[in-house]
């Protein structure tokens, strides 16, 4: 599966550990939402780009205050 991913404002508690809502869409354009508790980058890439990037932020679309639990891992 493929999927591109923007980041958004909203944070939210999993299991004890901040996770940022991300929202975004598979190649075949089902819409989705991720909740990521952390993101890798390998130490030989320069990461002043990746880091501007992830400081770009947006609203999320649709305001999500519960997370249905067959989303949950």
């Amino acid at each position: 599966m493929e999927i591109q991913l923007r980041n958004t404002t909203k944070i939210v508690w999993l299991n004890g550990v901040p996770a940022r809502i991300w929202e975004g869409q598979t190649a075949s354009g089902i819409p989705i939402h991720c909740y990521i508790t952390r993101i890798g980058v390998e130490k030989n890439e320069d990461m002043s780009e990746f880091e501007e990037e992830l400081d770009s932020v947006s609203a999320p679309s649709v305001e999500m205050d519960v997370i249905p639990l067959r989303m949950l891992i």
